[in-house]
């Protein structure tokens, strides 16, 4: 019987200590850095943040809840098609949203949003930010990363604002893997630049064969200033020999060289002087002579 009661206290003091300890460890929850803690009193919830490292609650009537305070990301994987201002069919995909909520708003979001981890930022605001960025820019500009993610980063924060309050979420980052207009317009593009490589190759073709025609030409030109200069200098050479051969002619040497070429015959015709010279044959004369 005595055995029975030692037993029984000793099972006894281990409960009590059990309960002790398990009450003793529910006094206290941590809440780790980059986190804050929300607490609720038999499910009503204190507005007011519980900041992280070692805090006390009542056990079994109050509890902490953690709330990631640190940057996260949502990625959505699918099609978001828009158009530009220039009514050109265009997709996003694969967005991801790099965002954060603010410490002081942790008890807002806890009480107000439900299932806030995977809702805050939803995939309908995602793709209302994209279509509202996309449909100011042109074609050029609506593929451009380096415009459309900042453009779609602060639409977002316009709507998320709009839809809870400011000061509540913090868009840090919008990132765009893949954006693409649709096929046919791929296509259009693709004729597009085809012909325009065509029409530059034809017009270097042009230019090649101007450039021949005005190199042909000048050579001709060339040429033809040649042999003008020339004939110019041949024209002036004989024009000066002749004035040297002329003005070294005397009546002498004419007589010489007449004399030197005579072959002793007259002249078959003689005529007189004067404006009433008569032309006389003497071819009569010679005859009769000879007779």
């Amino acid at each position: 019987m005595e055995k029975r009661r030692k037993v029984s206290n000793v099972i006894v003091t281990v409960v009590i200590v059990l309960l002790v300890l398990i009450t003793a460890a529910n006094c206290f929850k941590t809440v780790p850095t980059g986190y804050t803690g929300v607490r609720t009193t038999f499910g009503q919830i204190d507005q007011r943040t519980v900041q992280n490292g070692i805090n006390f609650k009542l056990p079994y009537v109050q509890s902490i809840e953690l709330v990631n305070n640190k940057q996260q990301d949502i990625t959505d994987g699918s099609q978001i098609w828009s158009e530009t201002a220039e009514r050109t069919a265009i997709y996003y995909e694969n967005i991801t949203v790099t965002y954060q909520i603010s410490p002081d708003a942790s008890a807002w979001i806890y009480s107000n949003v439900t299932n806030y981890e995977s809702n805050l930022v939803t995939s309908q605001l995602i793709a209302s930010s994209v279509k509202a960025a996309s449909k100011g820019l042109s074609d050029t500009d609506a593929t451009n990363r380096g415009i459309i993610e900042p453009l779609v980063q602060e639409n977002l924060q316009k709507s998320v604002d709009e839809k809870y309050k400011e000061g509540i979420i913090v868009i840090n980052k919008v990132t765009i893997s893949n954006v693409d207009f649709d096929d046919s317009y791929n296509e259009a593009i693709a004729n597009k630049q085809r012909a325009t490589i065509e029409a530059q190759q034809q017009a270097i073709e042009n230019q090649k064969a101007i450039e021949r025609a005005e190199a042909e030409a000048k050579v001709k030109k060339t040429e033809a200033q040649a042999e003008a200069e020339a004939t110019l200098i041949r024209a002036q050479a004989e024009a000066e020999a002749n004035e040297i051969l002329q003005k070294s002619i005397t009546a002498e040497i004419l007589q010489q060289e007449y004399i030197e070429k005579w072959d002793g015959a007259l002249p078959r015709v003689m005529t007189g002087t004067g404006e009433d010279g008569i032309m006389i044959g003497v071819d009569s004369f010679l005859e009769e002579t000879s007779d």
